[in-house]
């Protein structure tokens, strides 16, 4: 559940006021988007790998029973071991019995939303075990006690000045003075303390960008490395990825590989592509002696049985927050929880429920950018509007909302009334604002004119005014 205090509308008006977050944001957005555009641009047939990218989501999803399946033989017969798990108390269940069995202390840790999805830290430590994350955002928001604020860059809305003065204060017990403020200076201060945990390590745990059931083998897509040394340094590999993680085969795997970074990072690949298949054989140079994959559901079979089973097709890549012009305002945090931007407003009510989270599909402008982003065609915008209409079936939100929305609906089901209605609107407020142009109050509209201004209509209705004019042509 997301708590009272993680509500989006206080949260977004306290980001709203966040100047430094505003700086931060603003300068990742510019990156993101342009890369992006490059990126796409240098391969003419984007839009063909993003229709056999669907057609192969929507075939493993329509089989999703059959390859997991297969997925788990293949594992098994590779000298791993598959543990399934229902919900986020399974899943942290089995990885902390795993982590007693190997007698760990130390554990290491890739970037994994499923595992900030099941708060699997907070479990690991509550069970005694020192966690460390070794992405180097995931890395920065460990030190800052937060949570990360972007699927693929979780420490968007930190400043260079504010992770400095992270690394200057954490770092001073380990004799390390404050490091410089270029990239390169922070990132080498980083490796450096990282590298002594590498080295210690009992238990690696990493996410899966995919499973592929042909080989059993686990993929996980980065640029920093640390995937790999938190797989193949400890003696024991965990993987916690999402049951919609499996692809049948390498060849769909080649297939959404070209489609990832680009809509990500806006690079062609990213640096790393990391595939892991079973522990160590005995032939091996290195690996862990045991490899365990644990899949979690947590209201993903619900989805796949309902109007929602699109959202599975989703890769993370996190194109849909990179175009999102309410992310870009409000930044992560605002959505008070793991997923945020578009898809995050679309899981979010699905797995936490929409009680607790109505806010985050209303808070949408419904401008599209999303859909037209997202590499794998997921429909956010319809599925954001079916969100919208369940929390207003039940009730959800002001009754002074629900009442608006009641008398609108009642209107525009009624043509003969709602054309004169709104003709007499247009004419009463286009003369208000004749002098100013615009409106800064309105009654029951409290909600828009506390943040903008509301430009006043010209007289009269759109469809009024279409009307005469293609009746004077």
């Amino acid at each position: 559940m997301i708590p009272e205090s993680h509500r989006f509308p206080d949260r977004a008006g306290l980001a709203l006021a966040d100047e430094g977050l505003r700086l931060a944001l603003d300068r990742a957005r510019q990156g993101f988007i342009g890369n992006r555009r490059k990126a796409v641009a240098a391969l003419p047939e984007f839009q063909d790998l993003r229709e056999a990218a669907r057609r192969i989501k929507d075939h493993t999803l329509s089989n999703l029973d059959l390859y997991l399946e297969r997925f788990e033989a293949r594992v098994t017969a590779s000298g791993g071991q598959v543990h399934w798990a229902a919900d986020g108390a399974g899943a942290r269940a089995r990885i902390i019995d795993i982590c007693r069995r190997a007698g760990a202390r130390t554990v290491t840790k890739g970037k994994s939303m499923v595992g900030e999805e099941v708060a699997l830290n907070e479990a690991l430590e509550e069970a005694d075990l020192e966690v460390v994350e070794t992405d180097l955002g995931e890395y920065i928001i460990q030190l800052a006690g937060e949570t990360p604020s972007h699927i693929v860059a979780p420490a968007i809305h930190k400043t260079r000045e504010e992770i400095r003065d992270l690394f200057t204060e954490h770092h001073a017990s380990l004799g390390l003075g404050a490091p410089g403020l270029g990239n390169a200076e922070l990132v080498a201060r980083a490796r450096e303390v990282l590298r002594r945990d590498f080295l210690r390590a009992d238990v690696g745990i990493t996410g899966a960008n995919f499973l592929i059931a042909e080989s059993g083998s686990t993929v996980i897509v980065t640029n920093e490395g640390n995937g790999d040394l938190s797989n193949t340094l400890p003696r024991v590999h965990v993987v916690i990825a999402g049951i919609e993680k499996v692809l049948p085969g390498h060849e769909d795997l080649s297939t959404i590989l070209r489609l990832l970074a680009r809509s990500a990072t806006g690079q062609e690949m990213s640096v790393y592509t990391t595939v892991s298949t079973g522990p160590r054989r005995s032939e091996d140079l290195d690996g862990p002696d045991e490899f365990h994959v644990v899949l979690v559901d947590n209201g993903r079979s619900a989805m796949l049985g309902g109007e929602f089973r699109e959202m599975l097709r989703c890769i993370r890549c996190g194109a849909c927050l990179n175009h999102c012009p309410v992310y870009h305002a409000v930044g992560g945090h605002a959505y008070g929880w793991v997923y945020t931007g578009p898809m995050g407003s679309v899981l979010t009510p699905l797995i936490v429920g929409l009680d607790d989270a109505w806010h985050l599909p209303n808070a949408c402008t419904l401008n599209g950018r999303c859909e037209e982003m997202c590499p794998m065609s997921i429909p956010l915008p319809s599925m954001l509007r079916k969100l919208r209409t369940r929390g207003f079936e039940r009730g959800l939100g002001s009754r002074t909302t629900r009442l608006g929305l009641a008398a609108w609906g009642f209107l525009a089901r009624r043509p003969a009334l709602y054309r004169p209605l709104t003709g007499a609107a247009m004419g009463v407020m286009g003369w208000l604002g004749r002098r100013r142009g615009a409106f800064r109050r309105l009654p029951l509209a409290g909600g828009w004119t506390s943040a903008r201004d509301l430009p006043a209509p010209e007289g009269e209705t759109f469809q009024r005014a279409w009307r005469r004019r293609r009746a004077g042509r």
